[in-house]
């Protein structure tokens, strides 16, 4: 396992980053809304904490700092944060979810948001946060597909003033973008286009295009590496936080001169969840 460094290499810094994560005291899995979920599959709520928790402490280990958002009762997914919301420079932009079983976490998002000094801009469209919206230098990569509709791309260009690029997910198993594509680079250089990972056919063929125009140096991901969901990761520029089952993954994030770090969090794959969809970002005003 990589130990975490955050030294500057001579093509890659890590940056300083602002987290929200929300402890699982209450994960289970007893609904299905995505295909990872089986009701019927025992879970262990406490080795869910304990997982969790060695991601928690890795963060902090890299000096990043992690607010918590307090776990409800009856909402089993909120520890997937990344849902939670989308934020740019100060302003929080608030998750109104496909499913009626996570529709309760919205609230609760947008009270922290608020309680916390964040500019909390309420949904008109059907949108689940960064899962599906990812911050790839000025441009922000959109999913559709599965769970975000597409006028929330309209919605999320206008909150924000950035160009948006839709991207279509046609496999089911990647039914948040963040499942199927990562931003490695999370500060991007003058000059240089953002750094990104994605499987490629868990887009159709338009998105493809798209990706490959616009990133032509980005890694792609095979689908046995994107099937653990190794490219449910978190990146600081540097250190990129990847399942440890991702090995074909791995080897490419160290020929590009990352670090990749080693997290397993196979219980909370069990609810169709990783790394980065227990990390949602805190992006301050500049």
């Amino acid at each position: 396992m990589s130990t975490p460094e955050t030294a500057v290499t001579s093509t890659r810094t890590a940056h300083h980053r602002r987290y929200l994560m929300c402890k699982p005291e209450h994960f289970t899995v007893n609904y299905s809304i995505n295909p990872w979920m089986e009701p019927a599959n025992p879970t262990d709520t406490a080795k869910a904490v304990a997982q969790w928790q060695k991601l928690y402490d890795l963060y902090i280990e890299l000096g990043h700092e992690v607010e918590l958002i307090e776990p409800l009762p009856g909402y089993p997914d909120m520890v997937y944060t990344a849902n939670g919301g989308f934020l740019i420079g100060g302003r929080a932009y608030v998750p109104s979810f496909y499913y009626e079983q996570r529709q309760g976490e919205s609230p609760a998002f947008a009270d922290w948001f608020r309680a916390h000094g964040f500019d909390t801009v309420m949904p008109k469209e059907i949108n689940e946060g960064e899962g599906d919206f990812l911050l790839a230098g000025d441009v922000i990569l959109a999913g559709t597909g599965f769970r975000s509709a597409g006028d929330s791309h309209r919605e999320v260009s206008e909150v924000f003033g950035r160009e948006v690029v839709t991207l279509t997910l046609v496999d089911p198993r990647f039914y948040h973008l963040d499942t199927a594509l990562t931003v490695l680079d999370p500060v991007v250089e003058e000059g240089r286009t953002a750094g990104i990972a994605y499987l490629p056919h868990a887009f159709d063929e338009a998105s493809q295009k798209v990706l490959a125009e616009r990133f032509p140096d980005a890694i792609l991901v095979s689908d046995e590496d994107g099937a653990v969901f190794g490219l449910n990761s978190a990146s600081d520029g540097y250190n990129v936080v990847i399942s440890p089952r991702a090995k074909g993954f791995e080897k490419q994030l160290r020929e590009r001169g990352y670090n990749p770090i080693l997290i397993d969090l196979s219980e909370l794959l069990l609810g169709g969840g990783g790394i980065k969809c227990c990390t949602l970002e805190l992006r301050g005003a500049e």
